[in-house]
């Protein structure tokens, strides 16, 4: 015998203020919205900006892209790349 999987279903709305849509039209919550259109661009150009801080700074012989950090460069260029893959944990 199978069982139904109550935790598949969508939440349906059953009134009237529900933005013009049916009674079977399920809603999209919070969490399920898809991203803004500039989202994945600006995930991805964070990830290759950094990434590219990096390898600009080994080329250079660590003397650009700004030479009063030093090895700082690298600090700066992990973080533009790590804040591309903290967008990554909300992407949908």
């Amino acid at each position: 015998m199978a069982r139904s999987n109550e935790r598949a279903k969508p939440v349906v709305a059953t009134n009237d203020k529900n933005g013009g849509r049916g009674p079977d039209t399920p809603k999209r919550g919070g969490d399920d919205a898809p991203n803004p259109v500039w989202f994945k661009p600006i995930m991805f150009g964070l990830m290759l900006i950094g990434l590219a801080w990096i390898i600009v700074f080994y080329v250079s012989g660590t003397t650009l892209p700004i030479q009063s950090l030093g090895d700082g460069n690298i600090l700066v260029g992990f973080g533009i790349l790590f804040l591309g893959f903290l967008m990554t944990t909300r992407w949908r």
